[in-house]
């Protein structure tokens, strides 16, 4: 049984919005972050049983995982975090992998687009955009196949990661509070 019952979306591409409850995603009502519990993906069975049974996890797996890896930060991090939204799509769009300089849609796992906190303005300009942080499925899926690491520690990891750019951190800004965390 699902905890957070999502309708399909039509496009390949969800919004989720744990960060402020109440704000509308293409393809569900309002959820209270509350609602955004973690539950056992219904499409997947512990590895204990057949793996031969199972599929990998959808968009919707991957923004149940995405709400519960944001739930789970310390409560005063995530009061910081403001109003950002996040989405999951199974690739980054084209215009992006170029931007990035990428050879492969698989080397870029999440994106923060937007300005930063540290870069804003103390009055937003009207009209623009809220910031929005993006979990790449498959480059991810890819990622958790090749490393010996659990796909709900990854989706928490490329999360923090792209907060970090939210907060103005760069790269070399997040790498080192990573090596300096242990």
């Amino acid at each position: 049984m699902r905890e957070v019952d999502l309708a399909p979306s039509p496009s390949k591409k969800r919004l989720i919005s744990p960060v402020v409850p109440g704000v509308l995603s293409e393809s569900s009502e309002a959820l209270p972050l509350a609602a955004a519990r973690f539950y056992v993906c219904p499409r997947m069975k512990p590895a204990k049983e057949h793996w031969s049974d199972c599929l990998a996890p959808g968009l919707d797996e991957f923004e149940t995982l995405g709400r519960a890896a944001f739930a789970a930060l310390p409560g005063h991090f995530r009061a910081l975090v403001g109003e950002v939204t996040f989405a999951v799509a199974e690739f980054p769009e084209d215009d992006v992998i170029e931007e990035l300089e990428a050879e492969s849609p698989f080397e870029i796992l999440g994106l923060f687009q937007g300005v930063g906190i540290a870069h804003a303005a103390a009055v937003p300009p009207t009209g623009t955009m809220p910031n929005r942080i993006w979990l790449y499925r498959r480059p991810i899926l890819d990622y958790w196949a090749e490393h010996e690491e659990k796909l709900g520690d990854i989706v928490t990891h490329v999360l923090i990661h792209e907060i970090g750019h939210h907060f103005g951190l760069s790269d070399d800004d997040i790498e080192a509070l990573e090596e300096a965390a242990g």
